[in-house]
């Protein structure tokens, strides 16, 4: 959602946003390995809202060359720094040409974060007690380098207002003859699974108007154990709002879907993915209700990736990670260092 709220902003300063996407071969040369694949990166990039094309195997250094090829007036990036292998400005090009605008950075997000709580598969931060010591001396470790702290690589905290859930929502209410389709679950570390499932769901009508709801964390510790959710409900709801299939967003939505519930939306019908469904604590079906009423529908999304497997995918290559937060923490503090003596000189 940090993407998203990236390109979200990017899209707002001009009519038409393309986004280059880097191949895993560049990614693997400047930052260490990807996470997600090429494929899986043009899919998931493709499905946010505020993207209108994506550039596949754009080069990791953005070059006049490129943003002509696209014929784009200009390029955008956070306000935090991005450096090729070898410490140089991966903007410098277009910067000096007058062709770079600079959008803000989401507080309390980084990817490097995100990896640091998939390497804690505890279930400390969703208990009520103060955090386990194990938990936070690796909080202190993770993408630290050997002195200081970056202040774009490290772990913070998320803080949702209402502004930020407006400026992600669609706004949009159902109109006449729509279908409304009501989906349910965590949606964490939403991925290319989730994508490709809500573009089923969304083809099945001809004007779907999507509800997804999404539980609250204890819920979906309950079902899923471990540390699961990795990312919180605040972070989940807007991940899933960016996403261009989601019309609207049930924040805490009950674990078994109720006649109150699909009464109050005006439901139309009901899906759920290939996942295994876990009773409701008394041990009851979750979707009992919209079976009966005949309006439940199972929806194969024809991907076999899953929130699991991502976490499977960091912790095998854990060791690389680490050593990328830490290379990545080492630069960012080097060029903080310059850019703190050139202030200097210039007193």
């Amino acid at each position: 959602y940090g993407h998203s709220n990236q390109l979200r902003q990017a899209r707002a300063m001009g009519d038409y946003l393309i986004v280059g996407v880097h191949t895993d071969e560049e990614i693997a040369k400047h930052k260490g390995p990807p996470v997600f694949t090429q494929e899986e990166r043009y899919k998931m990039v493709q499905a946010i809202k505020w993207v209108d094309e994506i550039a596949p195997g754009a080069p990791y250094v953005t070059t006049l060359e490129t943003l002509d090829k696209y014929s784009c007036d200009f390029c955008v990036h956070g306000d935090d720094i991005t450096l090729t292998i070898d410490g140089k400005d991966t903007y410098e090009e277009v910067k000096t040409a007058g062709r770079y605008r600079e959008c803000k950075r989401t507080q309390g997000v980084s990817t490097t974060d995100l990896v640091g709580r998939m390497l804690l598969m505890t279930k400390a931060h969703h208990s009520n007690i103060d955090e386990d010591l194990d938990y936070r001396k690796h909080t202190d470790n993770f993408g630290k380098g050997p002195k200081g702290h970056s202040p774009w690589t490290g772990v913070s905290q998320f803080l949702q207002t209402s502004q930020k859930i407006i400026q992600f929502a669609s706004g949009k209410e159902p109109q006449p003859g729509d279908t409304i389709i009501y989906v349910a679950g965590a949606f964490d570390l939403f991925h290319v699974g989730h994508v490709d499932f809500l573009e089923k769901v969304h083809q099945l009508a001809e004007k779907p108007y999507i509800i997804a709801g999404l539980h609250f964390d204890q819920e979906v510790n309950r079902y899923k154990g471990k540390n699961y959710p990795i990312m919180n409900i605040h972070e989940r709801t807007l991940s899933v709002l960016a996403c261009r299939y989601v019309s609207e967003v049930v924040i805490g939505a009950p674990y078994a879907v109720t006649a109150d519930l699909l009464d109050h939306f005006r439901v139309t019908l009901v899906c759920h993915g290939m996942t295994e469904v876990v009773p409701d604590k008394d041990g009851s079906d979750p979707y009992e209700e919209p079976k009966q009423r005949g309006i439940f529908q199972l929806v194969d999304s024809g991907s076999d990736l899953t929130t699991d497997l991502i976490v499977q995918r960091i912790i095998k290559n854990r060791l690389e990670f680490e050593a990328r937060n830490q290379k990545k923490e080492a630069k960012e503090l080097a060029v903080l260092e310059a850019m703190r003596r050139l202030e200097e000189e210039k007193h």
